[in-house]
């Protein structure tokens, strides 16, 4: 099964700078020190940003979960990057009760 709604998924600015490439969070900085290997940079954040909604769009869902907040779904598989390593990578997205636009929770090396 693909991501539902994939066309709609969400990357936020926030997310990106915040958290997947800072190197200044308590739980980011190493996944900032993973996705920053591969070419990505804060300052051109709308390419990691980019990156993983086609993650989202192209690679199966490998493990769907329900909770209070919605469904969360994880997709495997290798995310495009700058250098053109493309690492095996797992990205997790909720999709709220009643929406149509899967919003990126994480994303981490597999």
């Amino acid at each position: 099964m693909k991501l539902p709604y994939a066309a709609k998924a969400r990357v936020e600015r926030k997310k990106v700078v915040e958290y997947l490439l800072s190197f200044s969070h308590p739980d980011g900085s190493s996944k900032a020190r993973f996705f920053s290997s591969f070419g990505f940079r804060v300052d051109e954040w709308e390419v990691l940003a980019r990156a993983l909604r086609k993650h989202g769009r192209e690679h199966v869902v490998s493990v769907s979960v329900e909770s209070a907040h919605g469904t969360r779904h994880s997709v495997d598989g290798p995310l495009e990057t700058p250098d053109g390593r493309n690492p095996e990578v797992r990205t997790v997205w909720i999709l709220a009760k009643r929406s149509r636009a899967p919003r990126l929770i994480t994303a981490h090396p597999r």
